[in-house]
């Protein structure tokens, strides 16, 4: 029973590097799409109302926050190398450090998907909403640049923040999987002593 939980703990381990990974990633790309959109519209950065698409706004509204997902993502990266510097991918028995590293990854794992969820749901809204698609189109047509009538992009979140939850439950199970193995282990090792006794 022990081999087969310390394979699934390594494989849980690497998946939450990679879930921090793929957030990182995600960060520097998320808004990729409307630069390539909108950011030309606006002509004068002294004055965002002046721009020839209405709502491109957007493109400056979104910028506190991708800088913010950047820096939160290597939070996650840090957190998820916790894991590994306490061992949690290979020990056989874990201890407080196990613990807290387990609890302070799937902690901020969970905050930074609704966070980043109740966000990019709020700009995807707002791009849908506000910006001007016929306007973008003529624009698009005229200088060459991208027409972007769709959020696939940020609505690419959906799924990221599933595998956030998939591996977050994986973790958190393999911690209780851990325990109830370690008491099971405990319970025999006292049968023993007493019986040799």
């Amino acid at each position: 029973m022990y081999n087969k939980q310390l394979k699934f703990q390594k494989i849980v381990c690497l998946a939450a590097i990679i879930l921090a990974a793929i957030y990182f990633i995600y960060s520097l790309g998320v808004i990729t799409d409307i630069h390539d959109a909108l950011r030309s519209t606006m002509r004068n950065k002294n004055d965002y109302t002046k721009t020839k698409v209405e709502g491109s706004i957007i493109y400056y509204d979104m910028q506190p926050f991708n800088k913010d997902f950047t820096n939160y993502s290597v939070g996650l990266i840090l957190l998820a190398c916790l894991l590994f510097i306490t061992n949690t991918q290979i020990r056989r028995k874990y201890y407080i450090g196990n613990y807290v590293a387990t609890v302070l990854y799937s902690g901020a794992a969970v905050a930074l998907t609704v966070w980043v969820h109740t966000n990019l749901a709020a700009f995807a809204e707002q791009y849908r909403t506000t910006v001007n698609l016929e306007q973008l189109k003529d624009y698009s047509e005229t200088w060459g640049t991208l027409y972007l009538d769709n959020t696939n992009l940020l609505d690419l979140h959906y799924y990221i923040a599933g595998l956030a939850i998939l591996v977050v439950a994986a973790l958190i199970g393999n911690m209780i999987w851990k325990i109830c193995l370690m008491r099971g282990e405990n319970i025999l090792i006292k049968a023993g002593e007493e019986a040799s006794v």
